[in-house]
């Protein structure tokens, strides 16, 4: 078992992250997925079988991909509903621990997926909306997906949408293109094409997100 991370906070966040660790894992693993802000409401608990063998389990609300397509599409799916395979002692709020972790640990030691629900059509399954990203010469303005706890500010924007260098403004702040933390004096601000290929703000020796106001989105000018 491997514990790739806790304390996501968002659907879209959660399934950049997802996609991005679990790219790398092997094949016909069972991969548990919990970021679930509507634990206890009529979202569906699922698991997902994919192309390469593995299974996706977790709730039906986005998060699960597009890590599903990067492991060879969604090609099957159950409705978690079979209560012999759940906690007896159910909490409205903590479904990680009493409906996904048990079905995974079931599925992990052979049990069949039909064995815990209904199947449930692939086209079905819920997918988030495309993130919001406009990039020209000039200007790229993109969706934030993720702020770490170092503060830095993952955008949904990758590389190839970054048509910018030098001096820039980033929602107003100054900035600038670079490769390292160390491009920058200590307390400016960065923007750099991460490890995961996107781009990324970060500040040097400081929090971008503090210095930004956890911005939901953000815009990179040529200054």
């Amino acid at each position: 078992m491997l514990d790739v991370v806790h304390g996501l906070r968002g659907i879209r966040g959660g399934s950049v992250v997802v996609a991005q660790s679990l790219v790398e894992a092997p094949d016909e693993a069972v991969h548990l997925v919990v970021v679930d802000p509507g634990v206890g409401t009529n979202r569906r608990a699922v698991a997902v079988a994919c192309g390469n063998g593995s299974f996706l389990v977790g709730p039906d609300n986005g998060v699960l991909f597009p890590v599903a397509d990067l492991l060879g599409g969604a090609i099957a799916a159950y409705s978690l509903t079979e209560p012999w395979f759940m906690r007896d002692a159910m909490s409205s709020t903590f479904h990680g621990r009493d409906i996904f972790a048990p079905a995974a640990a079931h599925l992990a030691l052979g049990v069949s997926p039909h064995e815990f629900g209904m199947s449930v059509p692939v086209e079905d399954l819920v997918r988030l909306p495309a993130p919001r990203i406009v990039a020209s010469s000039g200007t790229l303005r993109s969706e934030v997906v993720r702020i770490d706890h170092f503060g830095n500010i993952q955008l949904a924007a990758t590389g190839e949408h970054l048509l910018l260098a030098g001096a820039v403004e980033v929602n107003g702040v100054p900035a600038t293109v670079g490769e390292k933390f160390a491009d920058v004096a200590t307390g400016s601000l960065l923007v750099y094409v991460n490890s995961a290929g996107h781009v990324a703000v970060a500040c040097n020796g400081g929090s971008a997100s503090e210095l930004l106001g956890a911005p939901s989105d953000i815009e990179i000018s040529a200054s």
